[in-house]
């Protein structure tokens, strides 16, 4: 078997639209501007593209790289090499150079030394003092300014459109005449400048394609803050913690827009608590009230809301946490990406309980488990968590517009005042009912006498009494687990594709899947066919059976150390375990094609008598 990547296009000498631009800076700079006007520049050339931000936690001075995968087939994962390398930082020049792929190009200052030479690689310098001097930008503003050199240069070298670059810039300035004005100067000035003064001897180009038409580019935490918008969300307590805090901040933004009443007042309250226990103390109170009430944070914050956790699994209060899983244990890599939370969420408390966590792949399915998770919580009166990453939450991903929802909110078994009325009072709050383990609850402040009722973190009956009784906490355990079991048909389904004759199935899960896609495709190229399911939801629920019985090997690939999702799998389908194989990495770096085709390479070699 073999992986095949193909670069040059026949016939031509050119490579058009199918390489990676590495753009390497100091923290604290100002290149994300520039960044993502290369970015949107190219997406709106109608060009395939997709960025990724890898930055320090710290707030300035460190070493920052920005990727962009230009891909005419559509493809969004990282890969390990760049063709094209902007090295501005002095720190990390050497390591640019050295890991720039053979035949590719570097543009620098032209008064930066330059620590190694390669014959493989074309150098081009820029003028970027002297073109930030021509500029006549303030002494505050000459470092922003500056990025706008190398966003001139790589569109003439790239043949990246000028008007594009400046619709780019007008987008992030939204209004800021003039900010927009001297920083289009200065890139206008690179670009003529270096019309004049560079010869280009590489083979890579920028083309105008079609492929992003109907498609803008967003970040998963917009996405998420938006979809929570629509699913009504009322109350949101938070603290800061990397990578999630932007989920607030956009909603912070949203909601005085869209969520105020017919007398122009908020409909909802957002709260900045002291720590993370405090967060979802708070949330889990609002939940209780009946306000559709949810948190964002990661791993660390995830850690210090356990307790209460658990008592809402217990008590059967709705809540929703959006993490946005990071490197750990620990502290971790606050900055880096990964997909590490699955086990602690899933069982996130103490002694018997799992949560029903959503895991969105892109950020349409941000927008959509946004108001989903709020719903489902409501629906099965229970905690949910949403696992996504950094990769997605803060980078940008090219989507189709959201499709708004169509369902009315699901407020879930809410008992009215006169529905008390017609069953003459005679409900039992943890009473099973229906069958499917989700009982009937009232809100305080409904209006008859037999509304209220304890709610117990310890152990009750189903009238809410206290209760120590053996029997009690058996049945109560039970008919948990029975709604856990419900919850299965309630969940997001897995996306899958079967593919006729393969002996291969592939298991992933978030982010993994725009680089198991294009591992598809370079595993078919080299002869092997897979099929595919994308995981969206834990509890797991018949279809990963049923697509385990229809293959030989299977193999589930995840960003984390010891294959959290595997160990998942194999309790679900435990007369099948040993044929489902861990193709598990965790670098903080989000996952590429060619390594989990090798991966899978590997150990299909190692299985050849």
């Amino acid at each position: 078997m073999q992986c095949i990547v193909r670069t040059f296009v026949k016939g031509t000498g050119m490579i058009i639209n199918d390489f990676s631009i590495t753009i390497a800076t100091v923290n604290g700079a100002g290149s994300q501007t520039a960044n993502n006007t290369l970015l949107r520049a190219i997406h709106k050339m109608g060009v395939p593209v997709s960025g990724k931000n890898i930055f320090p936690s710290n707030i300035q001075g460190l070493p920052t790289w920005f990727t962009i995968r230009v891909s005419k087939d559509g493809y969004l994962g990282r890969r390990e090499q760049a063709e094209v390398v902007v090295a501005i930082n002095k720190a990390s020049i050497l390591e640019d150079i050295q890991t720039l792929a053979s035949g590719g190009i570097c543009l620098y200052p032209d008064d930066l030394q330059l620590p190694i030479s390669r014959e493989d690689v074309t150098f081009y310098p820029m003028p970027v003092n002297e073109l930030v001097k021509q500029s006549g930008a303030e002494a505050r503003l000459k470092p922003y300014v500056a990025n706008m050199v190398y966003v001139g240069t790589l569109a003439c070298l790239l043949a990246i459109d000028l008007q594009e670059i400046e619709s780019a810039l007008a987008y992030h300035f939204k209004g800021k005449q003039k900010a927009l004005e001297l920083n289009f100067a200065t890139a206008k000035a690179a670009y003529d400048w270096a019309q004049v003064h560079l010869v280009k001897t590489d083979p890579f180009q920028v083309e105008r394609m079609n492929r992003t038409e109907g498609t803008f580019l967003i970040d998963g935490n917009s996405s998420a803050a938006l979809g929570a918008v629509f699913g009504g969300v009322q109350f949101v307590a938070w603290y800061p913690i990397t990578p999630s805090t932007s989920i607030v901040d956009h909603l912070s933004e949203f909601l005085p827009k869209l969520r105020q009443d017919a007398e122009g007042n908020a409909s909802y309250a957002i709260i900045q608590a002291e720590d993370e226990l405090a967060v979802i103390g708070m949330v889990v109170g609002a939940g209780w009230a009946g306000a559709r009430a949810m948190t964002a944070t990661s791993g660390p914050g995830l850690s210090l809301m356990t307790e209460f956790a658990g008592y809402a699994y217990f008590a059967e209060i709705p809540a929703v946490i959006w993490d946005v899983q990071r490197m750990g244990p620990s502290t971790g890599l606050p900055t880096r990406t990964a997909q590490d939370d699955i086990l602690a969420a899933y069982t996130l408390g103490h002694g018997d309980g799992r949560h029903v966590c959503l895991i969105p792949g892109s950020v349409a399915e941000c927008f959509e488990f946004g108001f989903t998770a709020l719903d489902l919580a409501e629906r099965l009166q229970t905690l949910v968590i949403v696992l996504s990453d950094l990769d997605l939450g803060l980078n940008l991903w090219p989507t189709k517009p959201f499709d708004y929802p169509e369902k009315p909110l699901d407020r879930g078994k809410v008992l009215s005042a006169d529905d008390l009325t017609r069953l003459q009072g005679e409900w039992q709050r943890y009473a099973d009912v229906d069958g499917d383990g989700v009982c009937y609850r009232t809100l305080p402040g409904t209006n008859h006498p037999a509304a209220a009722y304890f709610t117990r973190g310890t152990g009750h009956n189903q009238s809410a009494g206290y209760s120590e009784r053996p029997e009690d906490w058996s049945a109560n355990l039970a008919r948990l687990a029975k709604k856990h079991d419900h919850a299965r048909t309630l969940v997001p389904a897995p996306i899958v594709d079967l593919k006729d004759g393969a002996e291969i199935g592939l298991i992933a899960y978030g982010t993994s899947d725009s680089a198991l896609q294009e591992a598809r495709d370079l595993l078919q190229a080299g002869g092997r066919a897979t099929s595919y399911l994308r995981l969206r939801a834990l509890p797991l629920e018949s279809q990963l059976a049923e697509f385990i019985k229809k293959h030989k090997r299977l193999y589930v690939v995840e960003n984390n150390l010891d294959g959290q999702m595997r160990a998942l799998i194999q309790l679900h389908v435990p007369s099948d375990a040993d044929r489902i194989v861990s193709i598990a990495k965790c670098d903080g770096l989000p996952l590429t094609a060619r390594w989990i085709c090798e991966a899978i390479k590997a150990h299909e070699a190692k299985e050849q008598p």
